[in-house]
């Protein structure tokens, strides 16, 4: 009886690793991307941005809440990084399209 429940517990143990080397495998083949959790909830509306996003549109931004969810500052520390991108970048632009517009009305005067 002792060999037998031995026995028993061998093969339970086998099964186990099977099953688990199984599991793991099939985890290698599937891609990086795909989650074991169900598909998203129809019902919430989609993050999105305007066409021509300003600095406080990522103000704005506000995600939902989920199982496996981002870290919290590490999202905040990109949007804000992404909202000062921003505010520089069309601060330049007006600065340009000042200076070519001032150049405009420039050579307009001179051609008179």
């Amino acid at each position: 009886m002792t060999y037998f429940l031995i026995f028993l517990a061998v093969m339970v143990a086998a099964a186990a690793a099977l099953y688990v080397v199984g599991l793991n495998k099939s985890a290698a083949d599937a891609p990086i991307y795909e989650d074991a959790l169900a598909a998203p909830v129809a019902n919430l509306p989609p993050v999105l941005l305007p066409g021509t996003p300003m600095p406080a549109d990522v103000d704005r931004l506000r995600f939902s809440l989920g199982l496996r969810g981002y870290r919290m500052d590490q999202v905040d520390e990109v949007l804000d990084r992404l909202r000062d991108e921003l505010a520089g970048k069309n601060l330049r632009i007006a600065e340009l399209e000042a200076l070519v517009a001032g150049t405009h009305d420039a050579g307009d005067s001179n051609e008179r």
